[in-house]
């Protein structure tokens, strides 16, 4: 977690986006949440991000201490992903916007896709 950068915050809202509102976070935090996923699963579940969005979005949550980043020393290599302390925190926020969805979907009268 830098200081530095959560003092250069103006308001509680503005810090609350910046570690969660980037193009694919919340979603990122959805797929771990009670779960350890390697980078080729939560790839799989997002596939409109491409690898070097979601490697930049994944990097940004484990700046902020969001999630945890564990690399094996194996070939090849396998990297594992998982929410942190902080990141479980953010569990019922990510599940409220999923909720929120859901019924906005509904107002549409669509499906909600799954």
């Amino acid at each position: 977690m830098n200081i530095d950068k959560i003092k250069s915050y103006n308001c509680p809202v503005e810090a609350a986006m910046d570690v969660v509102g980037g193009k694919y976070k919340a979603q990122i935090v959805y797929e771990l949440i009670g779960a350890t996923r390697r980078y080729n699963e939560i790839a799989k579940a997002l596939p409109q991000a491409t690898p070097r969005m979601l490697s930049k979005q994944l990097k940004e949550l484990e700046e902020d201490g969001v999630i945890n980043r564990v690399l094996y020393p194996v070939v090849p290599p396998k990297t594992e992903y998982s929410l942190t302390e902080l990141g479980e925190t953010l569990v019922p926020i990510v599940e409220a916007l999923c909720k929120w969805g859901e019924h906005y979907f509904d107002l549409a009268g669509l499906p909600v896709p799954f």
